[in-house]
């Protein structure tokens, strides 16, 4: 090649550079060249380490090719890194995986993610390259849990490894493409001292719970999507005393009993491809009081199985806990019977009766605008002396994330506290002479 032919071809080379940098797609592209992706994948199950030190080699081979030269050696090992991410990680979501401050990632299209960050919604600057790149993520997420989404079976939730949890919709249900939805899940699980100190409550508040724990009092966290009542019901699983058995239902797995000593999990299953196997909650809560539990404990009541819920709160199995969806504890009971009513016709007062004898306490939590998420009511039912259903008695009020929360009255069963908690009557005194204090 003459010295003007090279000069030509080396101007067309920085022409091509100029008009299209190389991306994640061309180094895909070259590295096919020297080892084969897909064979690369199917190496890491085997051999993880000599997988990814193929594929880096691989990378380091396509960077000698023209294309690379003149791309920055910086640039080089943001894309070496992206591809590893692609083919063995998650991709663009991997980094948001990898941050701790991180709690939901939400990917509404290929060029539209967002993720949740200190109860705030932030968009990311990580997107995909296209459908195919998004959907191979949705195969590589789904394959290792047995679980498959195509238009038969477009929606499908599932646990991670890790122990996220993952939403996914495809079209014909999304028709503007797939939409993926990772809720995170921290290593540690937040404690009650945590959420005082993260202002969700305050001391009079965590002590107050705590009791309601250890004195066997049944608890239902209420309140509305991403409020915090997984968090508050993981944090009250602390207080549960370590000699006790601890039976968790769930649709998704979610709750994280780390340091207690005897803690049974049963995880719903869905129906398969052939539309047979399914197993409930319903199945799961009539399971679980055939296993001995001192404690059932349900991630979340939201159909049928709040009629067997409410059974094994009224006939011996005192503290329980559960969640449900609802805007305020008077929203509660109407919940409650719709839900029941799911699996039995009772009349509706007898089922608010039942609800209200079942449940002790009602915790109530909202997230504000600023994505705080706190306690904004505790409450008791009680039925009406002369029949006519049952009533809300507020013990605690917070109005405002920026306002301290007020204890309008104290709950009936606080005098047994020193006798079912094992403690000194005088801790309860020096309690109350605190809210008196406050108020």
């Amino acid at each position: 090649m003459s010295l003007a032919q090279r000069a030509q071809a080396s101007g067309s080379v920085l022409l091509e550079q100029r008009v299209a940098p190389p991306d994640l797609a061309r180094l895909k592209s070259d590295v096919q060249r020297f080892v084969s992706v897909g064979d690369i994948a199917a190496m890491m199950s085997r051999q993880p380490r000599r997988a990814r030190s193929e594929l880096l080699g691989a990378c380091r081979q396509a960077f000698q090719l023209p294309t690379w030269r003149a791309v920055p050696e910086g640039r080089l090992e943001e894309l070496s890194a992206s591809l590893v991410d692609e083919v063995f990680g998650f991709g663009p979501l991997e980094p948001l995986l990898a941050d701790p401050t991180v709690t939901e990632i939400m990917v509404n299209g290929p060029q539209s993610v967002f993720f949740e960050r200190g109860g705030c919604l932030q968009p990311s600057e990580q997107v995909f390259s296209g459908q195919g790149q998004l959907r191979a993520l949705i195969d590589r997420v789904l394959g290792p849990l047995g679980r498959r989404v195509d238009e038969s079976s477009p929606m499908v939730n599932a646990r991670m490894p890790e122990g996220h949890r993952v939403n996914v919709v495809m079209p014909p249900l999304a028709p503007e493409g797939p939409i993926v939805t990772i809720r995170k899940f921290a290593e540690r699980v937040m404690t009650l001292e945590d959420m005082v100190a993260s202002g969700s409550l305050d001391n009079e508040l965590r002590q107050f719970l705590e009791w309601a724990v250890r004195a066997r009092k049944n608890v239902v966290v209420a309140g509305g999507t991403g409020s915090g009542k997984t968090t508050l019901l993981n944090a009250l699983s602390c207080c549960i005393p370590a000699g006790e058995r601890i039976v968790t239902i769930e649709d998704t797995a979610e709750l994280r009993f780390l340091e207690h000593p005897h803690v049974v999990r049963l995880e719903a299953r869905p129906r398969n491809a052939e539309g047979v196997g399914e197993v409930t909650i319903r199945d799961l809560v009539i399971n679980a009081l055939r296993m001995r539990p001192d404690r059932i404990v349900v991630g979340e009541c939201r159909g049928a199985e709040a009629v067997d819920m409410l059974t094994a709160m009224n006939t011996g199995h005192d503290g329980s806990l559960t969640t449900l969806h609802a805007n305020s504890p008077a929203d509660i009971l109407p919940r409650v019977v719709t839900m029941v009513r799911y699996g039995v016709d009772l009349p509706v007062d007898v089922i608010e009766a039942n609800a209200a004898s079942a449940f002790d306490v009602v915790v109530q939590t909202t997230r504000s605008l600023d994505g705080l998420r706190y306690v904004t009511c505790v409450a008791e039912f009680e039925r009406a002396a002369h029949g006519g259903g049952c009533g809300v008695h507020v013990l605690f009020e917070r109005t405002s994330p920026g306002l301290a929360g007020t204890w309008k009255a104290l709950p009936r069963w606080i005098d047994d506290v020193p006798e079912l908690c094992g403690i000194p009557i005088e801790e309860v005194k020096t309690w109350e002479h605190r809210l008196h204090g406050a108020a």
